[in-house]
């Protein structure tokens, strides 16, 4: 009220006033399609592996090695993006990315033996580590009471994109062969780079650089696409803010920072934006994140391993789908498909409640849903009743994985959030790499039982995790500082 009564108003009441249309419509689309081109990407590694390895004679532990090098890179790809968009911009964050992900993916098409194959994925896969820039550029335009509910939907594209990829294959891998398949799969990273230009900066990342009269830029445009309009008064950073952020440049806000060149202030700031994420007020929220994040992977990722052993039938320890008719001739992309569209409910499910009981019980409900779907593989049970337990348990899962994604940039603030959150992601990905090592030969050795009660205490594990977190972040503003 009393930035009303002097006429100032804040980033997120703008955003409120201007509402959810046709611009964030747009920035959804972009952003949504470099999910759509990491999903693509990744299932990319349900199906090559085994096209490759006949061809060229491949050991399997070399075959193993084409997603896990995919993997390692985005381990490393999650904290360097992530430092670039907090110190350069999102939208150089993305560039770099897109440039990345789409030249070492269309390459990859002509690698003449197995070597370049193996750096051209570590490529794509160190490029597809920072997609996180894109959930957190989205999220920056949208206003905080309907956040949660349109993070889901961005979240869809994932799923779009890894239903579109499996039909692809299907398609392709037959008529031509998995070259073909990497080429056509480079495409949305390149549609990423040919609308870059249209594609507007963060007016809340241009807020916290100090840098008001570029964000007022953006939010009068957001306003005339629209159709609606700005508050009445001065843009400040928020509440507490009593003079325009031209004063006040962000660089004074990071703690123990000499005078510098502006070259060597954007090096220090990309380093001190990691270590702000250790700083006394953010560490509880780190650690909390990578546990979470760690559990969520390794739990989301498990699942779909077990499933996709249920349609090759290489585990005689499981009632395979093929056992009970299912799925005849094309069984991988085909169960694919399948479990890829199982995802849709679970999303539908956490966008009815991300906004109405907010992001922890939210998890916490559908986290709890995936463990009372798998208690009963304890011990074997039908093939049907199987099939039916592991995909309701991934469609929460994968509800779980998403809602916890979007609450990470948004515990963080503007000044370290895609780094943050971008480690968070590298974190959650490690727990897709140790997940086959751990719990995937357990089944190869039918040890069912076992690998089950993993997953079950993995799941525990989160859910007490959740409980931790200090607050919820439903309608909530956006901060822009530790502080």
């Amino acid at each position: 009220m009393d930035n009303e009564q002097v006429g100032l108003y804040t980033l997120d009441e703008a955003l409120e006033s201007l509402g959810f249309g046709k611009f964030q419509a747009f920035v959804l689309a972009y952003a949504g399609l470099g999910w759509f081109a990491e999903a693509m990407e990744i299932m990319i590694l349900s199906f090559i592996g085994q096209a490759v390895k006949s061809e060229w004679g491949l050991s399997s532990s070399q075959e193993s090695l084409l997603s896990t090098i995919v993997f390692a890179g985005m381990v490393i790809g999650a904290y360097g993006w992530g430092t670039i968009s907090d110190t350069y911009g999102r939208r150089t964050g993305f560039l770099t990315i897109s440039i990345v992900t789409s030249g070492a993916g269309f390459l990859s098409t002509f690698s003449p033996n197995y070597l370049s194959l193996v750096i051209l994925r570590g490529f794509v896969g160190f490029g597809l580590g920072g997609t996180s820039v894109f959930l957190s550029w989205f999220l920056e335009f949208v206003p905080a009471s309907s956040r949660g509910m349109w993070m889901i939907v961005f979240s869809t594209f994932w799923t779009f994109g890894s239903i579109f990829e499996a039909t692809l294959v299907w398609i392709v891998m037959a008529k031509l062969n998995w070259r073909w398949v990497l080429a056509l799969s480079s495409v949305p990273s390149f549609v990423l780079l040919f609308l870059y230009g249209v594609a507007p900066e963060s007016p809340r990342y241009l807020c916290m650089k100090g840098r008001t009269g570029d964000a007022l830029r953006i939010l009068e445009k957001i306003a005339s696409v629209n159709r609606t309009k700005l508050p009445a008064g001065v843009l400040i950073s928020s509440r507490s803010t009593d003079k325009a952020e031209e004063s006040t440049p962000s660089e004074d806000r990071i703690p123990l920072l000499p005078s510098l060149s502006k070259s060597s202030m954007q090096s220090k700031l990309g380093l001190s934006s990691f270590f702000m994420l250790f700083s006394s007020k953010l560490i509880k929220t780190t650690a909390l994140l990578w546990v979470l994040l760690f559990g969520d992977s390794f739990s989301y990722y498990g699942i779909i391993l077990l499933t996709s052993k249920l349609s090759s039938g290489e585990s005689g320890c499981f009632p395979t789908i093929q056992s009970s008719g299912y799925l005849l001739g094309d069984s991988l992309y085909v169960n694919a498909f399948i479990t890829s569209i199982a995802e849709l409910p679970g999303l539908f499910l956490s966008a009815l409640l991300v906004d109405r009981v907010g992001r922890k019980q939210t998890m916490s409900i559908m986290f709890g849903l995936a463990f009372i779907f798998l208690l009963p593989l304890l011990t074997r049970q039908s093939a049907v009743l199987t099939t039916c337990l592991l995909f309701g348990a991934r469609m929460n899962a994968m509800a779980t994985f998403t809602v916890a994604s979007i609450y990470a940039p948004e515990l963080y603030p503007t000044s370290v959030r895609t780094t943050g959150a971008g480690v968070a992601s590298a974190v959650g990905r490690i727990g897709g790499m140790v997940c086959p090592l751990v719990s995937v030969a357990l089944v190869n050795a039918c040890h069912q039982t076992e690998a089950i009660a993993i997953y079950l205490a993995v799941i525990v594990v989160s859910l007490v995790c959740i409980q931790l977190f200090p607050y919820d972040t439903k309608g909530r503003e956006l901060s822009d500082t530790a502080s």
